[in-house]
């Protein structure tokens, strides 16, 4: 990375959570996690330094049981937890040096899109959220998932589910699935676009480390996830950003879900899941630039100015 960037550490639950802390300029700072199963790097590094580039600060983190975060047994997504990091991250942010905490934003892609409803239904310390090619409706993802698995390989998935979900209540170490992989393998991904995350996220095999794995029983509850439930209590400005071919999660539960939050932007772009991360990064960027700029600089500024006229 070409900027200058820290290792930190903050607590959640009863572990604590890595992540990396990109010091900023304008007083502003974005929260920000990758999704299901994607550690920071892989998950947020081209992201982060654009929008450091642009003045602001940035949080950076792996849920716990990932990554460099605390917690076991690994490779374990609970969303209840997850939901608790974000919790976690954002009051912890809101402490960083040069940060303003009326200034805060949070970012996410895929799974982690998709809590960043629920997170801004219930956290009125966010000023934006953005939500980039969201997870809204897991049963409508799984259905479409099923047009692009092997019958056979849709059991064996599900009976690794469930053995992994038993084994786990006896301790047992979890028995994982492989993040994406080709029609007829046992994937948690297996649509046309789902295949493009490797090339989208760890291009010529930049980090050797993340680990392209998720527990079994974790990959069967992703199936049954419906964030989008929250967006109309989403309390602060939500940019949804939805690509009209994904695969892999379904561009429209996410426009339906970005014209019932009260505050709700959609930008919508051609492309796949990982689009913003290959040919359509540049307009992503843009469009969320934009957005953080007019909700976490602009307008807290107006909101300043009309106090100050008041005194």
């Amino acid at each position: 990375m070409s900027v200058e960037r820290e290792k930190v550490r903050f607590t959640s639950g009863d572990t604590e959570c890595a992540a990396w802390h990109y010091p900023g300029t304008n007083g502003a700072c974005v929260i920000m996690a990758g999704g299901g199963g994607v550690t920071k790097e892989p998950g947020t590094d081209r992201f982060a330094k654009r929008f450091n580039d642009a003045g602001f600060a940035v949080l950076a983190f792996d849920y716990r049981r990932l990554g460099e975060s605390g917690g076991q047994p690994r490779q374990l997504m609970r969303m209840g937890e997850q939901l608790a990091d974000w919790q976690a991250g954002i009051a912890f942010a809101a402490t960083l040096p040069g940060v303003d905490p009326n200034r805060l934003a949070a970012w996410g892609f895929s799974l982690s899109g998709g809590h960043l409803f629920r997170v801004a239904a219930t956290n009125p310390q966010l000023a934006a959220a953005i939500a980039q090619t969201p997870l809204v409706d897991g049963p409508a993802a799984s259905r479409q998932a099923a047009r692009h698995q092997k019958p056979l390989a849709m059991l064996r998935f599900t009976a690794r589910g469930i053995l992994d979900a038993v084994g786990g209540r006896f301790g047992r170490r979890p028995l994982l699935v492989r993040l994406a992989g080709e029609p007829g393998t046992v994937s948690m991904l297996t649509t046309p676009d789902g295949l493009d995350g490797n090339r989208a996220l760890n291009p010529d095999d930049t980090y050797p480390d993340w680990q392209q794995a998720i527990a079994a029983r974790s990959a069967l509850r992703v199936t049954l996830y419906r964030p989008g439930r929250y967006a109309s209590r989403a309390r602060c400005p939500m940019l949804v950003l939805a690509c009209d071919q994904d695969q892999s999660v379904l561009a429209e539960p996410a426009v339906r879900a970005a014209n019932r939050a009260p505050r709700g932007e959609l930008v919508r772009m051609p492309g796949g899941h990982y689009a913003p991360f290959l040919d359509g990064h540049e307009p992503a960027v843009d469009a969320e630039l934009s957005f953080l700029r007019r909700h976490l600089l602009e307008s807290t500024a107006l909101h300043t100015a009309g106090a100050d006229s008041t005194r």
